[in-house]
């Protein structure tokens, strides 16, 4: 039987480029399951909201997999914190969508705020709803950066009603499981752990890391450590920052060879954050050592990775962490916070090291030890290969398709029975 999936993520677009704006690793999530459900014959139309003129309202990416823009809101201005004044005409024009010539069998809803826009015609068109929240407030607010702000009570209330309507409910690893039946009591038996993947064939070990280096201006015999992600408190690039400036402090005779790179931009339209992650660079006094890099497409992530010793994931939360995944895909060791996805993302001592905590002075003693430890990085990124390797987007999908199969077959056994 040829599936119609109707995915929907209105905040932010599968067209827009991970690591700009509010585009990160749901973006690369859905993008990548989605090609891998079409290659199984199944039909996806991703449907999100216009926020610009760059495309036409129905983009065709191949092998069954469309993007369908919603046009609901201005152009511009919209953040992901005033989107959900705009939910109930959103619900319109996805009800409006659903209500034409083509038949959907699954609603796939991505974050809260997707989840609240489809509840209503999921219900109204009887249309199952499978939904995957990537993120939770009451996980991020349990676990905020210094100065950041909770997430609003809105988003609670939004998430623990998305909750109890959907029929399914995945989660990326058995933590957040956990979470979403003890934060928001949800049933257990609507809870299944799908993990996320990594594109295998785009992130690998390539030809090593002396032409990845060539290629970005870095010497041979550099130590190289990388950030990649959005520039916002609860990803902590202020944690590396000033884990930086404490190793070049405690081991001054690192400081020569040191390259740290800062990879990404500003979250939503937060482009102060960015300029005070610089002014905290200069008033370190470690402008030498401290590289920040605008975002790059994902072929030119996978350079940075293959050029860096390590690729650091200072996260206060982490519902899985990509990133994490994409570096050890290249062969680069790995340095995370112990928390959430990331302890699933990575094999603490076989592909990367779990730190406990943000204090920069344990990052950077963990830094330092790396950085002297040549033969343990070898090891070390043997290991991330390997670990990498177990985690493809097929798999994802075939998950993802099961859970569909199951939902379906439950409600079919409930009209049956009411029938």
């Amino acid at each position: 039987m040829n599936r119609r999936v109707a995915t929907l993520m209105v905040h932010t677009s599968p067209l827009d480029q991970a690591g700009l704006g509010d585009a990160g690793g749901m973006n690369i999530y859905v993008c990548e399951s989605a090609q891998q459900m079409a290659a199984q014959g199944i039909k996806v139309d991703i449907f999100t909201r216009r926020a610009n003129n760059d495309h036409p309202d129905i983009v065709d990416l191949g092998n069954g997999v469309r993007v369908i823009h919603l046009n609901v809101g201005p152009l511009d201005g919209v953040t992901k914190e005033k989107l959900p004044a705009l939910i109930p005409d959103l619900s319109k024009a996805f009800k409006a969508a659903l209500s034409g010539e083509t038949t959907y069998d699954i609603i796939h809803s991505h974050y809260w705020i997707s989840g609240k826009v489809a509840m209503p015609v999921a219900e109204e068109l009887s249309i199952p709803l499978v939904h995957t929240m990537h993120t939770m407030a009451r996980v991020k607010n349990l676990n905020l950066a210094e100065g950041e702000n909770p997430e609003p009570m809105i988003r609670v209330q939004g998430e623990s009603q998305v909750v109890a309507a959907a029929d399914a409910l995945i989660a990326n690893t058995d933590a957040e499981a956990a979470s979403l039946v003890s934060l928001y009591e949800a049933c257990p038996d609507n809870v299944s752990v799908v993990s996320p993947g990594v594109n295998l064939s785009m992130f690998t070990a390539g030809t090593g890391k002396g032409p990845a280096r060539a290629s970005l201006g870095i010497t041979k015999d550099a130590n190289v450590v990388t950030f990649v992600g959005r520039i916002q408190p609860h990803k902590g690039p202020e944690v590396l920052i000033r884990a930086i400036a404490e190793l070049v402090s405690h081991s001054p005779m690192l400081r020569s060879k040191l390259v740290t790179l800062i990879v990404g931009g500003a979250s939503g339209g937060n482009g102060a954050e960015v300029e005070r992650m610089k002014e905290l660079v200069q008033w370190l006094g470690i402008n030498d050592v401290v590289r920040f890099e605008p975002p790059v497409d994902r072929e030119g992530l996978a350079n940075y990775y293959r050029a860096s010793d390590l690729v650091c994931v200072p996260s206060y939360s982490e519902s899985f962490g990509l990133v994490a995944l994409e570096a050890q895909a290249c062969g680069t060791p790995v340095v995370a916070s112990a928390v959430g996805g990331l302890r699933t993302a990575v094999a603490d001592g076989i592909s990367g090291v779990l730190v406990d905590g943000h204090d920069p002075r344990a990052w950077s003693s963990v830094l330092a030890r790396l950085l002297q430890e040549p033969q343990r990085r070898v090891l070390l990124s043997m290991g991330a290969l390997e670990h990498a390797s177990h985690f493809g987007w097929d798999a994802t999908s075939r998950g993802t398709l099961d859970i569909y199969d199951r939902v379906l077959s439950i409600r079919s056994a409930v009209k049956k029975n009411i029938g």
